[in-house]
């Protein structure tokens, strides 16, 4: 591609994101590469203690994605990788306004930016299987050509969708730009730190009554794999990106050694924000969703097209049981708890019933 990269590997590329877990280990990744000359990773923050020595190799630049094209240009950048994605709003840090202004607006704006740099020849987005949304219509596996049933309600189903159609539009425009789509599973495993580790975490687990979803996963050494090679080889598209085979979200929860505690599906709202408010994660109408539907994806474009095949759903899974072993011990507070969640659903259900003409 350049005269600094070999087997398609770019010499310059710029990362977003790297103040968080997964941009901070693709620029460390990418930085080792001898294939690659130079990463320059972008963040408007600067990047919590336990990622400065990994960054070692990674020039780094706090900058808003507003303010990114500028910085393209002048450094004559051939690749660029988008992981600067907010999945979940965060109350105390602007909540779904600022998520959406970093999803949308971060993303027109880096496009843009891309779209001016002539010496650019590769993109990479992080997109997530969300794109699907879910619905009663949904087929048993996603391809990647298969179109949602019905528009996500979630903040950040709904805003892959748009994320990935200005994407379509650029490559209109940049026929010449390599530009990569990878819709990722939820990621797990030993040292992720997501909505939904922090969900198996919990020593008592809601449930949808009468829902028993099935599950896919993708380990998160996993994806910083296919994000690698994403940059150093040649692999036009969108792909899907998820362990082989499935979990059901009771067998799941039985690995974990957890309760589950089935609440009714019109109470699940309710009793997620009683959830919250006791200190056991976030969870938005995106989370809810899965756990009432489920998803799983094909993942044999990926395969045959990265000759890679990543650990199975349940190895993902099962590492990650490993590394929180013994952490939570269910007590008479959780099961307190667990019973207050209990109420909350059928006190839902019942309000429900009563407003109904």
């Amino acid at each position: 591609m350049t005269p600094g990269g070999t087997s398609g590997a770019p010499g310059v590329v710029v990362v977003t994101g790297v103040g968080r877990y997964l941009g901070a280990h693709v620029a460390a990744r990418l930085a080792a590469d001898p294939r690659i000359d130079r990463v320059i990773g972008v963040d408007p923050g600067a990047p919590v203690p336990e990622f400065a020595d990994l960054l070692d190799g990674v020039e780094r630049v706090r900058l808003d994605l507003d303010s990114i094209g500028g910085l393209l240009v002048d450094l004559d950048v051939d690749a660029v990788v988008h992981l600067a994605l907010v999945t979940a709003p965060d109350p105390q840090h602007g909540g779904r306004a600022a998520m959406k202004e970093q999803n949308i607006i971060g993303t027109m704006q880096l496009l843009a930016a891309c779209q001016r740099v002539p010496r650019l020849r590769k993109l990479v987005v992080r997109s997530s299987t969300a794109a699907y949304g879910v619905s009663f219509r949904d087929p048993a596996v996603f391809t990647e050509e298969t179109e949602p049933r019905e528009v996500p309600r979630g903040g950040f189903g709904r805003d892959i969708l748009d994320i990935e159609g200005y994407v379509r539009g650029f490559r209109r425009r940049r026929p010449d730009v390599t530009a990569t789509v990878l819709r990722f599973a939820p990621f797990i495993g030993s040292t992720a730190d997501t909505t939904l580790t922090r969900y198996f975490s919990q020593p008592v687990v809601p449930t949808v009554f009468g829902r028993d979803p099935r599950l896919q996963f993708v380990h998160i050494d996993d994806a910083l794999e296919v994000l690698h090679r994403s940059v150093a080889e040649e692999h036009p598209g969108t792909y899907n990106v998820a362990g082989p085979g499935v979990l059901s979200l009771s067998q799941a929860i039985r690995r974990a050694g957890r309760v589950a505690v089935p609440v009714l599906e019109p109470g699940l709202s309710g009793a997620a924000a009683i959830a919250r408010s006791l200190g056991f994660g976030r969870y938005g109408l995106d989370q809810v969703d899965l756990f009432v539907h489920g998803r799983v994806v094909d993942t044999s474009r990926l395969e045959q097209e990265y000759d890679f095949t990543p650990r199975s759903t349940a190895a993902a899974f099962d590492d990650f049981i490993h590394a929180h072993h013994g952490g939570v011990v269910v007590t008479r507070d959780h099961l307190a708890v667990a019973e207050q969640l209990v109420l909350e659903g059928i006190r839902q259900v019942r309000s429900a019933v009563r407003e109904r003409p």
